[in-house]
């Protein structure tokens, strides 16, 4: 394998963000709130009792932002679309002002010659679909998700080309609803058993489906179209035969592998989630012709990857065991944030020999939270990070020279932002945001990263 770590002249370079971490204006030109304006103002909700109320202040600096973005040389760009910028009541009228707003950054994008690449569902659902039937634990969400997707592809498809349906379906449910708890994210929503939390995922994915055929009637010019996974990815401790048989098998089961992934690529929910699942009644109610629906053809499959889980082989039922982490292992800054850089290799080759994709992967979020701060200088030397893009970056190239089918990577995230339930605590950006001044600062990692790009290959 080369050790250059060049990567093909068409591999696209990106950084990523979200609608509510980063615009702000939660109450302006129409918009109306998202589970998560709801949820962040419950005291003890969000850790250090922020909001997206501001955030980045994106909605009104959107023209400098993209500028600063094309100073780094960045040439893909994905971004969210918020629900209830769009249809404040999540249906009906059509919010013109927000659709405006998404014009004016895509004709900003387009200036600077920035490819766009659209999601359509970061976790911002209208706050009024929750009041009306709770929404994803409901079947009437999909539809009406299916309706948005329409709304924002006849207004925006002459500008975009790339979709993205859903981001992360496990987060915004397995992490939404909690059994005989609230949730830890947004909604926030207590539930009485696990079957009711998997439901809602069911349903979100019934909604992935229900968007491809929207986005495919809708779009005015050809199109890709792909869902975001945050798939658990496992990784062998050893590549022996025995440990790269275990973690094919233990990729069926990692967190909700079993119903999003092989769901969405197979058309049905795995051997493993299946008998897991069914010996504790938590498989979701699943009508003729859903898995049809899921299943709807796609050109592309996002992973959004930022560590893994080792496994090995075992002699039991499963054919193979988790491996808890020691004392001392590295983390970035985030609990659950162990640095395991083979996952970037691991998540493109398991999709493709578990689900047998055969269309683009890309990594549609990959970065770490690390603890940032202004030097004397003025600069913030953030190696860590930089660090541990190289490490993870050059996995990446791996799985390109393999021949596996890795078209691209976005950083995540383009600047630092609202961290859901931990508020501006956690910093990701590979631009400092100072958020008193809204001030933005490319840090170290922003002038490697630009390299990266300039040179197409890891430096």
């Amino acid at each position: 394998m080369s050790t250059s770590y060049q990567f093909p002249a068409d591999f696209v370079w990106g950084a990523a963000t979200a609608a509510y971490q980063i615009e702000g204006a939660a109450a302006e030109d129409g918009r109306k709130p998202s589970v998560w304006d709801t949820f962040s103002k419950i005291p003890g909700r969000v850790k250090t009792g922020e909001t997206g109320d501001i955030a980045n202040d994106h909605y009104h600096r959107v023209e400098s932002d993209v500028a600063l973005m094309a100073s780094l040389g960045l040439k893909h760009y994905r971004f969210s679309i918020a629900w209830p910028r769009i249809l404040p009541d999540g249906t009906g009228a059509v919010n013109e002002k927000g659709v405006d707003f998404y014009k004016r950054l895509l004709d900003s994008l387009a200036k600077h010659g920035i490819t766009p690449h659209a999601t359509l569902f970061h976790w911002d659902s209208p706050q009024a679909l929750e009041d009306r039937y709770g929404s994803w634990r409901s079947r009437r969400m999909a539809d009406d998700f299916a309706a948005y997707a329409d709304v924002v592809v006849r207004r925006l498809g002459d500008r975009i080309s790339d979709w993205m349906t859903i981001n992360e379906i496990p987060c915004f449910t397995d992490l939404g609803y909690g059994v005989g708890k609230p949730g830890v994210h947004a909604p926030g929503t207590q539930v009485a058993h696990r079957k009711e939390v998997l439901q809602t995922a069911h349903h979100a994915l019934l909604a992935h489906g229900k968007a491809v055929k929207a986005i495919r009637a809708a779009s005015p010019k050809p199109c890709k179209i792909g869902l975001v996974d945050c798939a658990g990815i496992p990784v062998p401790v050893t590549e022996s035969a025995a440990d790269i048989a275990a973690v094919k098998r233990a990729f069926q089961d990692q967190w909700l592998n079993g119903m999003v992934t092989f769901g969405a690529l197979t058309g049905r929910y795995s051997e493993l989630f299946l008998t897991h699942k069914g010996d504790k009644g938590e498989v979701p109610d699943i009508a003729p012709g859903d898995l049809e629906i899921i299943s709807q053809p796609l050109d592309r499959w996002f992973l959004n990857i930022y560590s893994g889980t080792w496994v090995r082989a075992a002699a039991n039922a499963d054919g193979y065991e988790l491996l808890d982490l020691p004392i001392g292992y590295p983390r970035l800054d985030m609990p659950w944030l162990n640095l395991m850089p083979e996952s970037l290799y691991w998540g493109p080759r398991l999709v493709r020999e578990c689900c047998g994709f055969q269309g683009e992967v890309m990594i549609s979020e990959n970065g770490c939270a690390a603890q940032d701060s202004i030097n004397e200088r003025g600069e913030i030397m953030d190696l860590d990070r930089v660090r541990y893009l190289r490490d993870y970056l050059r996995q990446a190239h791996r799985a390109v020279a393999e021949g596996y089918p890795l078209k691209g990577y976005f950083v995540w995230s383009l600047m630092d932002n609202f961290e859901w339930a931990w508020g501006y605590a956690k910093r990701f950006g590979i631009i400092y945001n100072i958020y008193e001044s809204q001030t933005r600062i490319p840090k170290q990692s922003a002038k490697w990263y630009a390299e990266c790009i300039r040179q197409n290959r890891v430096v």
